[in-house]
């Protein structure tokens, strides 16, 4: 018997779960080698950041990679906070090379890199092509990418799990990003002995990035309040919060409430910095499915028109602004402008993340104990800290509103008069 299809109306009814395979504990990185054998690789390039050559982590990894007798190729030349320009010397690379997987080691920066190159060697084009609209083309890749192995040793962007690459482009003084369900890596080996000499002012600003990835993605607008899409492909990678990805959401924002001072505090602390690396990689997978929102879209604009900030802990030859803290310093006045959106999520997030329950909740609860978090990890205490001023506003507000795809997850709209007012209010969060 044939049912007739029910009238769903229209909004959205489904959500989807696409997650990337996960293999976590010390030690992980040393089955590196059974993975390559078990993806029928051949010929990788790595993808790896400069910095862990000198502390002796590349060299153990391609020896793991040679113990699966597979050819190497390896890609160093990574930007931290990459550009369009450094994205594209690292794509033509990856064009010129003969493989067929990619190995991403390091941050977030690393992963994305790896993420673009894969893209480009896939399917060619320009990087600007797949740039999102409407800033770029957003140019959808046709089919699958090669297999992309991400080994995290940072606890923080949770890139390893999710479809998104971030990039600056420096000619439009912003940042956005390409995504796409295809840029996904196909496993992420998360060692926490990986994460041991990250300085603690980067497990600082990666951490606060965990946290706003979680809270963002639960206090996201629900899927079904989207229009349903014409076809699966219309989709979008981001959501909207749905009971799945709150699970992941939710241990993501309690791991920030009870780990993240610790792991800042001692690089040794590897229980700490393990659940840290975890938590990152569970919200990815939370806001890889549901998406953030107002802090990210605020964040671009914040990374991508100044670079005066000297960010303590990178080994950098330029100024900017860590992601982490481009998103965490206007948090507070987000989650106060959403919080008659969802009392009830908003009040549950700062009890995660206080690690008891708040005495009487309120609007302040979850932006007053971010700020007791930013303070205690010694974060930024706004955006005036990070070079901006009252008159930098106007450019901050119309660079977040090109930010569209990100907005339009936020529990309750937002217009340039509302990001103005966040903005004025994060000039100082203390």
């Amino acid at each position: 018997m044939t049912m007739a299809p029910t009238d769903r109306g229209a909004n959205e009814t489904i959500f989807t779960l696409e997650a990337t395979q996960l293999k976590f504990g010390n030690g992980a990185v040393e089955e590196l080698d059974w993975e390559l054998k078990r993806l029928g690789l051949r010929k990788i390039l790595l993808v790896a950041d400069p910095r862990l050559r000198r502390l002796g982590i590349t060299e153990r990894v391609t020896e793991i990679i040679a113990r699966a007798g597979v050819e190497i190729s390896v890609f160093e030349s990574i930007l931290v906070e990459p550009t369009i320009e450094s994205l594209g010397e690292a794509a033509a690379f990856a064009s010129s090379q003969d493989v067929d997987g990619f190995v991403a080691l390091g941050g977030g920066s690393t992963i994305d890199t790896a993420k673009v190159a894969n893209l480009i060697r896939s399917h060619g084009g320009a990087i600007i092509d797949y740039v999102n609209a409407p800033v770029g083309g957003g140019r959808k890749p046709p089919s699958p990418l090669r297999p992309l192995i991400a080994i995290p040793t940072t606890s923080g962007s949770g890139s390893e799990a999710t479809t998104v690459a971030v990039l600056d482009i420096p000619e439009f003084k912003m940042k956005t990003g390409i995504s796409h369900r295809y840029m996904r890596p196909t496993l992420a080996i998360v060692d926490p002995e990986l994460a041991r000499t990250t300085p603690g002012a980067v497990t600082a600003s990666c951490g606060l990035d965990v946290v706003c990835h979680a809270v963002e993605s639960f206090i996201s607008r629900p899927f079904d309040a989207r229009p349903r899409p014409a076809t699966p492909d219309d989709r979008p990678p981001y959501q909207g919060s749905n009971p799945v990805a709150d699970i992941w959401s939710l241990k993501a924002i309690e791991f920030g409430g009870h780990f993240l001072e610790r792991a800042v505090r001692d690089g040794n602390d590897l229980e700490a910095r393990g659940t840290m690396m975890l938590g990152a990689t569970m919200a990815g997978i939370g806001f890889g499915t549901a998406g953030v929102h107002i802090p990210h879209a605020c964040a671009y604009p914040l990374a991508g028109l100044k670079h005066s900030y000297s960010a303590p802990g990178y080994e950098t030859s330029h100024n900017f602004v860590p992601h982490g803290f481009s998103v965490i310093v206007t948090s507070p006045a987000v989650f106060r402008f959403t919080y008659d959106a969802a009392p009830d999520k908003h009040i549950q997030a700062a009890e995660l993340l206080n690690a008891g329950p708040i005495a009487n909740p309120g609007p302040d609860s979850l932006p007053d104990t971010l700020i007791r978090l930013m303070k205690a990890v010694g974060a930024p205490s706004g955006i005036a800290e990070l070079g901006y001023g009252e008159e930098d506003i106007p450019a901050l507000v119309q660079g977040a509103l090109k930010q569209q795809r990100l907005l339009v997850g936020a529990p309750k709209p937002i217009d340039a008069a509302g990001i103005e007012a966040v903005m004025r209010q994060s000039l100082r969060n203390w």
